[in-house]
């Protein structure tokens, strides 16, 4: 009997073994376990199944067929927490933490700046995922981003802390308390949401619509944007693109400027090749601390200098795409 047969007959026994352990209600071994078998599956359930060559063609605004957002995280961390992504290891979580928080803090002070002049010379408008809290703590940094047009989306009070895990009543009074604070600091409703960290709960969506929150980043799970089922009001979500965001690509993987640049091309390359087909949908999530520093920041402005040049592509804000999405298909 070959080796192949022998392996057959095990997963044959062990199948009935396992099967009969669940008729009996003996506990089943750890693999079993993690193959499901005593765990009901469940699926988000948040969105319909879709598959893109499905869907009806359509083109963003001019006939171009790939949009392209920038969105540059702002934010602001609590000096006597150590939670936060960081440039050095601090794995006893001791504060204060000058290495980490200063690295934070440079992107507030100089690297969003830095970031700005790229964006205004490649007359680019940037959608901030904001920290509440910096309303209060850098009003003139808000004031500077509205000078330029900027979008502006909830992404929590700080990055110190996240939604997970909170109970409905807090967060629905966190998600509030951001809102009416951006919207009073920038004098306009806001209309996207990122999460810190990405976080959310299982009502997460379901508050953010009731607030009247229409669109989010933290589902990427299309090229397009698409509609998410919430119990009251109307929800989209919209690609935001973690496969080239600063954070993993530099802080988690060690990519250098260069690697960093074919990354954003390669992306944007095979999207716009795509949407010769169907309309498509580029974020380019930034950190100003991060793609802000000084050995970094050519290369995102190398980058965008390459797409402007190509035909067929739009740059636009959160919400722009949307309502191009709204209006090219109006029964979602």
């Amino acid at each position: 009997m070959g080796a192949g047969s022998d392996r057959r007959n095990f997963l044959k026994n062990g199948l009935l073994v396992a099967g009969a352990g669940v008729a009996a209600g003996v506990a089943l071994p750890s693999v079993a376990r993690a193959q499901g078998l005593l765990k009901p599956f469940r699926r988000a359930d948040r969105y319909e199944d879709s598959f893109i060559f499905e869907r009806k063609p359509y083109t963003w605004p001019d006939k171009k067929t790939l949009a392209v957002w920038v969105a540059p995280n702002v934010e602001v961390w609590n000096y006597d927490s150590a939670f936060g992504i960081g440039v050095s290891p601090n794995p006893a979580n001791v504060v204060p933490d000058p290495i980490n928080y200063g690295w934070r803090e440079y992107g507030m002070r100089v690297g969003l700046w830095r970031l700005a002049d790229v964006l205004d010379g490649a007359g680019i408008k940037a959608t901030v995922a904001l920290n509440s809290k910096v309303c209060d703590e850098h009003p003139k940094a808000v004031d500077e981003m509205k000078k330029r047009g900027w979008e502006f989306m909830g992404h929590g009070v700080t990055n110190s802390e996240t939604l997970a895990n909170l109970p409905p009543d807090k967060e629905r009074e966190v998600i509030q308390t951001v809102l009416r604070t951006i919207e009073k600091s920038t004098g306009k409703k806001v209309r996207g949401w990122l999460g810190a960290g990405l976080a959310e709960t299982h009502n997460t969506l379901d508050i953010l619509a009731e607030e009247g929150v229409t669109y989010c980043g933290d589902w990427n799970i299309d090229d397009q944007p698409y509609p998410m089922k919430v119990k009251k009001g109307k929800m989209y979500g919209i690609p935001y693109c973690m496969e080239i965001n600063d954070i993993p690509l530099f802080i988690r993987k060690g990519y250098t400027g260069e690697q960093y640049y074919r990354s954003l091309m390669d992306q944007f390359e095979t999207l716009l090749s795509d949407s010769r087909k169907h309309p498509r949908v580029m974020g380019i999530p930034l950190h100003p601390m991060i793609v802000g520093q000084p050995l970094r920041i050519k290369y995102l402005q190398r980058a965008l200098t390459e797409m402007r040049k190509r035909n067929g592509v739009w740059f636009a804000t959160g919400g722009e795409i949307m309502d191009a999405y709204l209006k090219a298909n109006p029964q979602v």
